[in-house]
């Protein structure tokens, strides 16, 4: 019983840290005492969990501020920038974006490379593992990576870290975490925690992680690429699904009969609003789609007609989508990402006029749409966010009861 006390007791206290360090990445410049009151904390116990915290890099204290007013003013606190980072991964289709990022979302290092498709996963963990490698290196001596996140194009069994299935990498049951954890053995990446998760699912965590004001809630985060996906965030969880399929939107049948998808069925989101999509002489049955997104925007600013209109259904089903995603889920705001938002007004504004429209059938408000904060690195900065959000929220074990731990001091969940 002492021993289970014990574990108990230091179960704790990492809830308490952590919860120190989430309430400073949301509110920075708080005092020891404002920490207190805000946690539910003794003064004792946050003075002695943020000197731990200092001394490790995860916070540091600032110069307050001269104002002329008498007496001691409280130092501020801040989460450090310099010496604890994050890398973040994506996955795309025959290509890799990695970035360092501090633990608020800046990126300080970046790798970008490309990987034989031909060759399957081995290719993609081998290059992979590369380009992390090469982001570590490029780090200043005393900085140190804490955790790993890496964003995948398909469903993901986040428990088991494997890559369930990627239509359009046509990839199933790949365990993509034990890998990558393979590969990076004996490196200076060996022992870092590493997470994996579906793209878009990280792509909304990073919008939520490194929100400079509170995100809004349910956040919804859409990414439109060769395939097309969402992450959804309620109350600050990621709603992944009994099978990690949540969001899988883009398989969601949106024509009856329509073009055939690379999941086989017909008529799919991602067949009406991905790349292939957008290019008038594609074949409705070929899943693949071969013309590149920059002469997509070349067409455009041709003014080609065909292009135009192509462009332009897209992004009416897109709004299909976006209504239909709207009634499931009532988001605080719906964020759009990916490589064909970069099409700009074409793509978008016909996707916003349906939704409003919609909206104005039933008398309601439209939601608030927005594009990514982190644009093309959208996904690899969400990667690092999802490493963050995983490393700040420890998971808290039940008794027999099935009640949660609640000895000693306070905390929060």
């Amino acid at each position: 019983m002492a021993t289970e006390a014990t574990g108990n007791q230091q179960l704790l206290k990492v809830i308490n840290r952590m919860a120190l360090v989430r309430l400073l990445c949301a509110q920075p410049g708080l005092s020891r005492a404002d920490l207190a009151t805000a946690a539910g904390l003794t003064k004792s116990t946050v003075s002695g969990l943020t000197r731990e915290l200092i001394a490790e890099g995860w916070l540091e204290e600032r110069e307050v501020v001269a104002t002329g007013d008498l007496g001691r003013r409280p130092t501020p606190l801040f989460v450090d920038r310099s010496r604890l980072l994050l890398l973040g991964a994506e996955v795309g289709i025959g290509s890799l974006r990695v970035v360092a990022t501090t633990l608020t979302g800046e990126v300080v290092a970046r790798v970008g490379t490309g990987f034989d498709l031909q060759r399957g996963a081995p290719a993609c963990i081998a290059g992979l593992t590369t380009a992390m490698l090469k982001v570590r290196r490029q780090l200043a001596a005393g900085q140190q990576v804490i955790g790993i996140g890496v964003g995948l194009p398909g469903g993901v069994d986040e428990s088991s870290g494997t890559l369930t299935f990627a239509p359009n990498l046509g990839w199933r049951d790949v365990a993509i975490g034990g890998l990558l954890r393979a590969r990076l053995q004996g490196s200076a990446l060996a022992e870092v925690p590493l997470f994996v998760q579906n793209e878009a699912d990280v792509a909304a965590l990073g919008e939520l992680e490194f929100q400079p004001a509170p995100a809004p809630d349910p956040l919804l985060y859409v990414s439109i690429n060769q395939g097309v996906g969402a992450g959804v965030v309620v109350g600050d969880r990621l709603l992944t699904g009994r099978h990690g399929f949540a969001g899988e939107v883009g398989h969601m049948v949106l024509q009856v009969n329509g073009p055939r998808c690379s999941c086989g069925r017909r008529g799919c989101a991602e067949a009406l609003i991905g790349t292939r999509a957008l290019v008038p002489e594609s074949s409705p049955d070929d899943a693949t789609g071969s013309t590149t997104l920059a002469e997509v925007q070349r067409r455009l600013q041709a003014q080609d007609p065909a292009t135009l209109r192509s462009v332009r259904w897209a992004g009416t089903y897109l709004g299909v989508l976006l209504q239909n995603l709207a009634s499931a889920y009532d988001p605080g705001c719906i964020v759009l990402g990916g490589a064909v938002v970069e099409l700009g007004e074409p793509f978008l504004q016909p996707a916003l006029d349906t939704l409003n429209d919609y909206a104005a059938a039933a008398n309601l408000a439209p939601p608030v749409v927005q594009t990514a904060r982190f644009g093309a690195d959208a996904v690899a900065v969400g990667a690092a966010a999802l490493a963050r959000y995983k490393l700040t929220r420890p998971l808290i074990p039940t008794t027999s009861s099935g009640k949660a731990l609640a000895e000693g001091d306070g905390a929060l969940p």
